[in-house]
C-alpha cells in the first residue's frame, strides 16, 4: 500500500502562513513527521496562492526535499505550476493530476510522457463529474489509453475514481468502491489511488469514516491513498487490513510498526 502524506497543503491555515513567510523549518518538520509515520510520497500543494502558485510550489519542492529523502506528489491543476515544480524535483515525482479536461490533458500529456514520473489519472471528464461506477470506469479507461499510447507504463498510472462526499449523496462510497474494483480487474498492472478524506466532508467524527472507508477501498483493490499518516488509528487500520489481505508476509510490517510505536488502538 503506497501512502502519500497529505498535510503540506496551503488550504490549511498554518501551512499557508509558513509558505507566505518561507518558514522552511516548520514545513520541514511537517514533512519529517509524515516520513517517520510511514509516508512513501509527500504531497505538496500551493493552490491557494493562485498567481504565485508556480513560485510557491517550487519553493515547497526544494524545502521538503531538503528535509526528507522522499519523492513528492506535486499536487496542482495547473500544467504550468507542475512543469516548473518538476524542474527542481529530485528523482521521480508523482504528478497529481491529469484528467480528460481538454486543456489539462493536452498540456500535461507531453510533460508526463517526457520524463519518468508517476501520474494520477483523475476520473474527471470535460463536461461533468462522474456519478456512477460505469462513468468512472469509462473516464479511467480513456485516460489509461491516452497515457499508454504516449509510452507511460501501466504501473506508473494511478487512477483516481474521484471520491465525493457521502454527505451529498450516500451512493458515492459504493460508486467509488465499484470503480476501484473494476479498474483493477480490467487493467492488470495499473494502480488506483484516492484522496481519502473527501469521503467524509461535512460529517462529524470524520476520522472514523475515513478509517472504515480506507479498509473498504483496500478490500476492493486500492493500491495507494492520499491521507494523514500521522493519524495513528488510521495507520493501524491500514497496516492491519494490509496484513489481513495477504500483503504482509509473516506479518512483518505490522509487527515492526507495533514495535516502533506506530500502531495503537487508542
Amino acid at each position: 500500500m503506497i501512502i502519500v502524506g497529505e498535510k503540506i497543503n496551503t488550504s490549511r491555515t498554518r501551512i499557508a502562513a509558513a509558505v507566505e513567510n518561507q518558514d522552511s523549518h516548520f514545513i520541514g518538520q511537517i514533512a519529517i513527521q509524515q516520513a517517520q509515520a510511514g509516508a512513501h510520497f509527500i504531497d505538496v500543494n500551493a493552490g491557494t496562492f493562485l498567481e504565485r502558485e508556480s513560485e510557491c510550489l517550487r519553493w515547497l519542492v526544494e524545502t521538503v526535499q531538503n528535509a526528507v529523502d522522499l519523492p513528492l506528489c506535486l499536487d496542482s491543476p495547473s500544467p504550468q505550476a507542475l512543469t516548473e515544480a518538476m524542474k527542481v524535483h529530485r528523482g521521480e515525482p508523482m504528478i497529481n493530476s491529469i484528467s480528460l479536461e481538454t486543456e489539462r490533458l493536452e498540456a500535461l500529456l507531453p510533460v508526463v510522457a517526457g520524463q519518468p514520473c508517476h501520474i494520477v489519472a483523475l476520473c474527471m471528464a470535460q463536461t461533468s463529474m462522474p456519478s456512477t461506477v460505469a462513468e468512472r470506469v469509462e473516464v479511467g479507461s480513456q485516460l489509461i489509453k491516452h497515457l499508454t499510447e504516449r509510452g507511460v507504463p501501466l504501473e506508473r498510472i494511478y487512477v483516481d475514481p474521484l471520491i465525493q462526499p457521502v454527505s451529498v449523496d450516500t451512493q458515492m462510497g459504493g460508486a467509488a468502491l465499484g470503480a476501484i474494483q473494476r479498474i483493477m480487474a480490467e487493467f492488470p498492472g495499473v494502480n488506483t489511488i484516492c484522496g481519502l478524506s473527501n469521503i467524509s466532508f461535512g460529517l462529524p467524527v470524520r476520522r472514523l469514516i475515513n478509517r472504515n472507508f480506507l479498509v473498504l477501498c483496500m478490500a476492493h483493490g486500492l493500491s495507494a491513498a492520499i491521507l494523514d499518516p500521522t493519524d495513528k488509528q488510521l495507520m493501524a487500520a491500514l497496516l492491519s487490513a494490509d496484513m489481513l489481505l495477504g500483503n504482509d508476509e509473516y506479518c512483518e510490517k505490522y509487527i515492526e510498526a507495533y514495535q516502533q510505536g506506530l500502531i495503537t488502538d487508542r
